[in-house]
């Protein structure tokens, strides 16, 4: 799988042949100015972690244009598909499997309301198990102890934590949390969009290589190879 960082907690992810775009939070976000644009991106999936509008800005223009299949828990993919567009509707510890493979809805700790204040179904996150890859995204979330479940029947290769602080995790219960799932290497996102989630980087790194870990903060349209 290759992961491609969009800026904020926005990833478009190339599995076997298929693109996914996670919470595309493109349009509003003033740090992919003159990097992303829409119409730069043909997902053939939209993964939607939860309702709020830095993870769902961009999701109904996207889907529109390119006819992506929206996937997201029930409230959510209700809520798209009653504006017309393809959806997938899944829920906590449901998986299926796609054309690109297998997708597991996976509990995450937030809370989820559309912009206008509706509601958004509960958060979540996914993993995604793509020729012998997987991949935990874990969207907005506090540390939790459901995520000791998922070495229990997963083996990740990556996993993309929340390492902000504030709204989610910061650096320290993201360092907690690789070892929960068993995994060593960590892409960072949802940090330093805005001044609630600013991070020092530099410690942010080195908090986890003092772990024995790594820690991947890409650059906007920089890529990582599963």
């Amino acid at each position: 799988m290759k992961i491609t960082f969009l800026g904020h907690a926005s990833l478009m992810i190339l599995a076997d042949g298929k693109k996914l775009l996670v919470d595309p939070f493109i349009s509003g976000n003033e740090k992919v100015a003159g990097k992303v644009t829409l119409d730069d991106l043909d997902p053939d999936y939209i993964l939607v972690t939860h309702a709020h509008q830095d993870h769902t800005l961009d999701v109904e223009q996207i889907a529109k244009n390119t006819n992506a299949v929206v996937i997201s828990n029930y409230e959510i993919a209700t809520h798209y598909g009653n504006k017309g567009i393809k959806v997938h509707p899944m829920n906590h510890g449901g998986s299926f499997d796609f054309d690109f493979g297998s997708l597991k809805y996976v509990n995450a700790v937030h809370t989820s309301s559309f912009p206008d204040g509706s509601y958004g179904g509960q958060p979540g996150g996914f993993i995604i198990s793509s020729k012998g890859k997987q991949l935990y995204i874990a969207g907005d979330t506090a540390l939790t102890m459901d995520m000791k479940l998922i070495p229990l029947s997963h083996s990740l290769d990556l996993a993309v934590l929340p390492i902000g602080d504030n709204f989610t995790m910061g650096i320290k219960d993201a360092v907690m949390a690789s070892d929960f799932i068993e995994c060593d290497k960590v892409l960072g996102y949802h940090y330093d969009t805005f001044g609630y989630i600013v991070i020092d980087q530099k410690d942010a790194l080195k908090q986890f290589s003092d772990a024995g870990k790594e820690l991947l903060l890409p650059k906007i349209g920089e890529s990582v190879m599963v």
